[in-house]
């Protein structure tokens, strides 16, 4: 490094933000420090090192070891914490609960791993490929880091938190919507302060610009590396940030100054916010509620401004292996793909990364509210004093870093760890439960109780993702939150819920799905299309059961570094086999490239139709006993190329799942429930408005080639009210009543509804289509729709019509080279029908040659050789 202060007035630092993992840190020559957490920020005071370094040999030399082998010998050590057998999950490397890195880089079933050593220059720092067979486990600087050089009258800020809540407010609990609004602001700093220093403020909207308030803070205190000071504001001044489809999400751009005895700026810290509560309500039924035919138990379900609503979103993963590779564009199209969508949170899994502050920035921008975990899943962890305070300097640092963000719904301790990892124990080694317990509320209650609400009062804390709830909520207490572990009163719903089910022939049976306040995670495997096969496999390899494409299945994963575990992928790729043949016509083409695509395509069908009966199921639940009030389905992207859940593929290419899932999250839908055994079928629409909604239904049986079915005793149209985020039944008949060939029957449901959006006073129209098939559409007497598809110049949009009988899932593909997503996709058609589809042309390496490369096809595509 060149042009360094060396001074014995300058004091110099290194900072930095995030090294990923295990390292030892050498400036000029001579030794600094060693690392071992990714999520840390690391500071180091270098001065006196600096100061006896000749100008020409500032060299700053990080040495980066092996997370793999460094994890293995820490559980290796004497005295070291030990676990029943098989209560870690292994994917391939083990003993990932040992250190404090991206669990997922050790693998996971939805991605492959890698143990790599990324070539990039960083500052002087060279780092060099390290390759160790097909595997990675990234090590390198993955965040900023910084050479800080200050004078005697400096300091340099290095992280803030900034918190903004009703006055009174405490966390998890409804604050009152009329109090004025706390903003509390608290700098980290490097370096010293004056005697006399203080915090002023200043609040600018950011899109008028214009500032709202400012002053100086008030109540301040130091600590050596600390300022903190607040201020009461006024709320009318203030507009509320509102999530996506629930109004606007407003920003305030808040600017904190240090400032001398004099007033004079020493330093500032600038960060974009929101005024908004956000509570997870975990609170006991009312009498009230259950007056309202609401079960007993607890509430499980977010309120925003001290308005409840449906949370509909899906699961957030590492967008990549490499975070370097996780670009501002990138996550830009992938979060416009998540409001497009109709979603309005995401959960940030644990088990990943605390997503970087421009990720966050984008959510607040876009209205979408990032329900955040702590990185710790599927595995009970160590609770040595060491291990400990590691994570007490990782959970503080990234919880004051986070906090500002109005998108921040939640902190989770993390993923599956009382509804896997302590159920597991409890079940498989009863002997030793209490001891787990006790050390699993150790460190997810004792550890970061405190540390999330002695620094934020305006979120909410659950130690576990998948749980009943508190027990109680008792600020009196030490530790506010009592868990309730499996404290249930029979009859009563508490908690939210994830469902996995991979035996497809009851895959739409409603009756077996969860029963709770809330889904977190649910679904089911699919392949990607042949286009993002072809990035990454060879056109030789493009077969469905290709060693290549069986070995990329991580489902089942290996357990271990063996890359040639076909049996255990084979599993995961039975699985979508089985399910394509037991709903739908099988693919048998000719060309063996077309066939795996067709395949590929038959198994994302799958998918969607799956994914679509449940989260209708869990909509329907807010108008029934369980108030059932969010569906978060497992999972939003692609981390690689490969069979997973995920609903968008690696390069951004929307699966049919998230077109599907983007039509059954519309604020008014109607569906169809049946019930295979009795042939009971049911009729809902369902609204998420804070309104009620009033329309009409059209309900028309017809043949697949499109005639009327006459005499059904349904009728053609009823009107119907629906209540404010709750279900309407609009038909209930039984098909064994039916005289007609239900093998050649499609009940096609259509609704048009007024209603008014939350937070406006407009009317507004809705509509919503759906169908209903007796039997799977394998068995289904299908004709040829006469699918036809043209493009206009002039209004540079596409037009698909069915010219000679029903078209189910219809589907317009763009081909190879492109990002885009159309308006509407996998849809109904009747013959005579025609959509015209517009298009958000994200990337296009073909010149513009790709329109005419469309193609269309339906589920009537799957009986032809060609």
């Amino acid at each position: 490094m060149s042009s360094l202060a060396n001074s014995s007035s300058t004091a110099t630092w290194l900072v930095f933000n995030g090294l990923d993992t295990f390292t030892s840190i050498e400036f000029c020559g001579q030794p600094v420090a060693a690392t071992n957490n990714q999520f840390r920020q690391y500071y180091f005071d270098v001065t006196s090192i600096l100061s006896t370094c000749p100008s020409d040999s500032a060299v700053l030399s990080i040495n980066f070891g092996s997370a793999p082998n460094i994890a293995d010998q820490i559980a290796a050590q004497p005295g070291q914490e030990t676990f029943p057998f098989g209560i870690e999950i292994v994917y391939e490397f083990p003993n990932r609960q040992y250190i404090r890195k991206e669990q997922s880089d050790f693998g996971w079933d939805w991605c492959g791993i890698y143990f790599f050593i990324d070539p990039f220059v960083f500052g002087l720092l060279t780092l060099t490929l390290c390759s160790r067979g097909p595997a990675f486990a990234p090590a390198g600087p993955w965040q900023p880091a910084y050479v800080v050089q200050l004078n005697t009258s400096e300091v340099y800020i290095r992280n803030s938190l900034y918190d903004i809540y009703r006055e009174g407010q405490l966390n998890g609990l409804p604050p009152n919507q009329t109090a004025p609004w706390v903003v509390n602001a608290s700098l980290d700093f490097i370096g010293t302060l004056p005697q006399g220093a203080s915090l002023n403020y200043q609040f600018i909207n950011s899109t008028t610009n214009q500032t709202v308030s400012g002053g100086a803070l008030s109540n301040i205190t130091t600590t050596n590396n600390t300022i903190t000071g607040s201020v009461v504001v006024d709320p009318s001044s203030y507009s509320l940030w509102w999530p996506n489809g629930l109004g606007a999400p407003n920003l305030y751009n808040l600017t904190v100054s240090v400032v001398d005895s004099s007033n004079a700026t020493i330093a500032s810290v600038n960060r974009r916010t929101g005024f908004r509560t956000i509570i997870l309500n975990e609170g006991p039924i009312t009498e009230l509620q259950m007056s309202q035919g609401i079960a007993p138990g607890n509430n499980w379900h977010f309120e925003i401004n001290g308005q409840e609503f449906y949370a509909k979103g899906s699961n957030l993963i590492p967008p990549d292996a490499f975070w370097p590779r996780v670009t501002l564009t990138r996550m830009q199209q992938l979060f416009q793909s998540v409001v497009d969508g109709n979603q309005n949170m995401l959960r940030v899994w644990a088990s990943g990364a605390y997503q970087p502050d421009f990720i966050y920035d984008l959510a607040d921008e876009m209205g979408i509210l990032m329900w955040s975990e702590f990185e710790f899943g599927d595995a009970l962890y160590p609770v040595d004093e060491e291990f400990l305070a590691n994570v007490q300097e990782e959970a503080t640092y990234n919880v004051r870093r986070i906090n500002h963000h109005p998108s921040l719904a939640l902190w989770a301790g993390g993923n599956e760890l009382e509804s896997l990892e302590l159920s597991n124990v409890e079940t498989n080694f009863p002997e030793q439960y209490d001891r787990y317990m006790a050390e699993y509320a150790l460190l997810f209650l004792q550890t970061l109780v405190p540390i999330v609400y002695g620094n934020s009062k305006s979120i909410t804390y659950m130690p576990s993702s998948t749980n009943n709830g508190y027990l109680e909520l008792n600020f009196s207490l030490p530790i506010p939150i009592v868990e309730r572990y499996n404290n249930k009163t029979p009859g009563a719903i508490y908690g939210d819920t994830d469902y996995y089910n991979y035996d497809s022939s009851v895959a739409f049976n409603y009756s077996g799905y969860p029963v709770g306040r809330f889904a977190n995670e649910f679904g089911f495997h699919s392949m990607p299309s042949v286009f993002t096969w072809e990035q990454a496999v060879d056109e030789s390899d493009l077969y469905f059961n290709s060693t290549t494409v069986l070995l990329r299945d991580h489902h089942q994963p290996s357990g271990d570094l063996n890359t040639s575990n076909v049996f255990n992928s084979s599993i995961g790729q039975g699985q979508m086999t089985v399910a394509v043949e037991q709903w739908y016509p099988v693919p048998s083409k000719t060309d063996s490239i077309a066939n795996f695509s067709a395949w590929c395509h038959a198994t994302q069908i799958f998918q969607a139709d799956f994914y679509s009966s449940e989260i209708q199921f869990y909509r329907r639940g807010s108008g029934m006993p369980e108030r059932q009030l969010g569906s978060l389905y497992w999972q939003l992207e692609d981390i690689w190329q490969a069979p997973t859940w995920a609903g968008i593929e690696y390069d951004g290419r929307w699966k049919v799942l998230h077109y599907s899932a983007k039509d059954i999250y519309q604020p008014i839908i109607i569906s169809p429930f049946f019930n295979v055994t009795t042939g009971d079928l049911q009729i809902y629409v369902t609204s998420d408005l804070w309104t009620p909604a009033s329309g009409t239904a059209s309900l028309s049986w017809v043949d697949w080639s499109g005639n009327q079915i006459n005499n059904t005793g349904v009728p053609a149209s009823t009107d119907f009210t629906v209540g404010a985020i709750n279900t309407t039944q609009i038909l209930h008949t039984n098909t064994n009543n039916f005289t007609f060939d239900l093998t050649n029957a499609v009940l096609v449901l259509n609704i048009t509804a007024q209603g008014q959006l939350p937070n406006t006073n407009v009317n507004t129209t809705f509509n919503h289509g759906n169908f209903f098939h007796p039997v799977p559409l394998g068995q289904a007497k299908l004709v040829d729709p006469g699918l036809t598809l043209s493009y206009s110049n002039s209004t540079q949009n596409f037009t698909v019509e069915a010219t000679t009988g029903v078209a189910a899932w219809v589907w317009v593909e763009n081909p190879a080279g492109t990002v885009l997503n159309f308006d509407s996709n996998a849809f109904l058609l009747l013959p005579g029908q025609s959509r015209e589809l517009s298009y958000n042309l994200k990337s296009d390496t073909t010149n513009g040659a790709w329109i005419d490369e469309v193609t269309v096809q339906s589920i009537w595509n799957n009986t032809l050789s060609t």
